[in-house]
């Protein structure tokens, strides 16, 4: 079965729901038993694996057909369903991790599983340490230690587009007895096979690209076989259980993510490529140009792109110049997240989310999401931006 057809076929059973294309929303907490036999049965079900409806929080069947969904359009064995991204990057470590563990997280990681590291994490007596985007095989094998028992990538980096060879650290970190979570939002499960790749848990703000309409707050993890377990059981401990609205909204956008993710990866690229010959421009980030550094990894390993990259301005540019440019947009909103329908901009500041390494950038740099509006609409909306910022600069 192609992608295509798992996206529209999957996790559907209109028998079991008179018919309905779409399996309803649960909204449900408690779940009755006829019998007392029937509720012991219910729970030893549950106690074996089985993905029985016993209470709310633990799963219903609109739960279970997104979770069994994403795990199996991603190669993954099951997959945990989170309130947040956020909450699902949080929940793949924990999942992981004890106290006095050492952990290995790559510098260019997406900042709120910083904020987690150097907050919570410390605060349990779990140590991270961040790795150079850059490293070499050598030096990351050094790094390891006898706690060592997971490492954390996102490739390609967050803000700055990084490109990392996902195998080659796979690797490694077996090697040395630890797993190796990711962060594959932006690759999606649609164009990034984490599994095939070493990958042992992947995590989605399927806020993004899975939802794709910018209107529900939701996370998944995805796990192998072996680390199902231990997700499975910290998740649920801890209640971090996605809500039946949202959970509906990401099944009902995983529906069209073959149409969507192509459009938003050929006009994104029509526009990095743009970008490139615009004299006010110093580089554009984007793997997908043949130009970029990380292009010959991406074109490896993954089957696609999708609509976020970033571009850096020459430093002449001061900042009020900067905000002329982008206050004045006429198609790209001013905002957080990304993955919906609508073009987005933001000037994110990386010099407070490095430590490993300093950032080299020459100027100020701005991100791009291109959303599904008409591709020259974009480049003239940023057209007439760059006037305004020259202008604005004198």
């Amino acid at each position: 079965m192609k992608d295509e057809t798992k996206l529209a076929v999957l996790g559907r059973d209109p028998e079991g729901h008179n018919g309905a294309v779409n399996i309803p929303v649960y909204r449900a907490s408690t779940i009755l038993q006829p019998s007392l036999k029937a509720l012991a049965e219910s729970y030893s079900d549950r106690a074996q694996d089985k993905q029985v409806t016993t209470y709310g929080r633990v799963g219903t069947p609109l739960t279970y057909a997104f979770e069994n969904t994403v795990a199996e359009l991603e190669g993954g064995y099951r997959a945990m369903a989170y309130p947040s991204g956020a909450a699902a990057c949080s929940g793949a470590i924990l999942s992981v991790v004890k106290s006095s563990d050492h952990i290995l997280v790559i510098d260019n990681i997406y900042g709120p599983s910083r904020q987690f590291c150097d907050t919570v994490l410390k605060r349990l007596g779990v140590e991270t340490e961040y790795f150079k985007t850059s490293i070499d095989p050598a030096s990351f094998r050094a790094l390891f230690r006898p706690n060592t028992s997971l490492v954390f990538v996102e490739s390609p980096g967050s803000l700055t587009f990084e490109m990392l060879d996902v195998p080659a650290i796979a690797e490694i970190t077996h090697k040395h007895g630890a797993k190796l979570a990711m962060d594959n939002t932006w690759g999606t499960s649609l164009y990034f096979k984490s599994f095939s790749h070493g990958v042992d848990l992947s995590v989605h703000a399927a806020t993004k690209y899975i939802v794709g309409h910018s209107d529900a707050m939701l996370g998944i993890v995805i796990a192998n076989k072996e680390c199902w377990p231990a997700l499975r059981d910290t998740a649920r401990t801890i209640g971090a259980n996605a809500g039946p609205d949202e959970v509906y909204l990401g099944l009902r956008g995983i529906r069209t993510m073959a149409v969507r993710l192509p459009r938003h990866m050929e006009s994104a690229l029509k526009v990095a490529d743009w970008l490139r010959g615009r004299d006010e421009v110093t580089s554009v980030r984007h793997p997908g140009l043949p130009q970029d550094p990380g292009h010959a990894l991406w074109k490896r390993d993954f089957l696609g792109a999708c609509g976020l990259f970033a571009f850096e301005l020459q430093k002449k540019y001061s900042d009020a110049a900067v905000a002329e440019f982008v206050d004045h947009l006429e198609y790209f909103g001013i905002g957080y997240s990304w993955g919906g329908y609508e073009s987005l901009v933001s000037v994110p500041s990386i010099k407070n989310v490095r430590s490993a390494e300093a950032w080299e950038g020459h100027g100020t740099l701005i991100r791009l999401h291109i959303g599904l509006e008409d591709v020259g609409d974009l480049m003239d909306d940023l057209k007439a931006g760059f006037e305004r910022l020259n202008k604005a600069q004198g």
